[in-house]
């Protein structure tokens, strides 16, 4: 059994890098050779690890993913109420416009605006990640309720889905330059919606 030379590198930490590098450029804006130097690889090492730039593309989607609705639902557990936790992730994208640094949007929905939906495997991908994303609001939104923050007479389904659909659009007016001041005051009108 030939199980062929050992990695001379951390392959979570190469598909840590490459999910950066995608979310800074995009799928089509990223070259292999951009991720050969971000990723300090040979060819040889990266198809024999990642087998391509797609299959590699949809590894880092599915990490990101997995890794901001885990932390989303940590934020929510530890959140003092499910009204916060909605208020604090709105505040977020605030926070980003305020900062300074160029900001990058959500992977995810980058993906669904690079891609809209010529691609069907794409656009499974990008999916299920707001249907995870969805699933935190919604326990988010039924845990308000039961708290009394928000009317238990509103479907949570489609306040989760109103609140990403509103995070992500938050999110790309921030990348196209929209100021702070500008995004609390839609976030007040989106708090506003969910009362």
């Amino acid at each position: 059994m030939n199980i062929g030379r050992p990695l001379e590198f951390d392959p979570e930490q190469a598909l840590d890098t490459a999910m950066q590098v995608f979310w800074a450029s995009g799928y089509e804006a990223t070259s292999l050779q951009n991720l050969l130097d971000a990723m300090d690889l040979s060819k040889s090492s990266f198809y024999q690890s990642f087998g391509g730039k797609r299959q590699l593309f949809e590894r880092c989607l599915k990490r990101y993913r997995n890794t901001m609705a885990a932390a989303m639902l940590d934020s929510l557990n530890q959140a003092p109420s499910g009204r916060q936790f909605i208020e604090d992730r709105l505040s977020s994208v605030a926070s980003e416009a305020c900062s300074g640094e160029k900001p990058r949007g959500c992977l995810v929905m980058n993906t669904a605006n690079e891609f809209a939906q010529g691609d069907p495997t794409v656009a499974e991908w990008v999916a299920q990640g707001v249907d995870q994303f969805t699933a935190v609001f919604k326990a988010a939104v039924q845990r308000a309720q039961t708290e009394g923050t928000i009317t238990a007479d509103k479907d949570p389904e489609a306040l989760a889905r109103f609140l990403v659909s509103s995070m992500s659009g938050l999110k790309t007016m921030v990348k196209a330059g929209l100021g702070g001041s500008e995004v609390k005051d839609i976030i007040q009108i989106v708090l506003r919606a969910i009362d």
